[in-house]
């Protein structure tokens, strides 16, 4: 099984770029920012951007508030 960590947990790669894993996680790429094995990846290139087994990815959500 193929698989990646994301925000230090462990799980199988199902998506094949940054993109469809937002989706997948149900995160609005507008309110993210991500992290890709310690490079930040541009908001334009996520859904460009490939997973490949054993990468680490780290996702933040903007939160507002007052």
């Amino acid at each position: 099984m193929s698989l990646i960590s994301v925000n230090g947990q462990s799980r199988p790669r199902t998506a094949d770029t940054v993109g469809e894993l937002l989706q997948q996680l149900q995160l609005a790429e507008s309110q993210v920012a991500v992290e890709l094995n310690g490079t930040i990846v541009a908001r334009e290139s996520f859904s460009t951007t490939l997973l490949a087994t054993g990468d680490r990815i780290e996702i933040v959500r903007f939160v507002g508030g007052g």
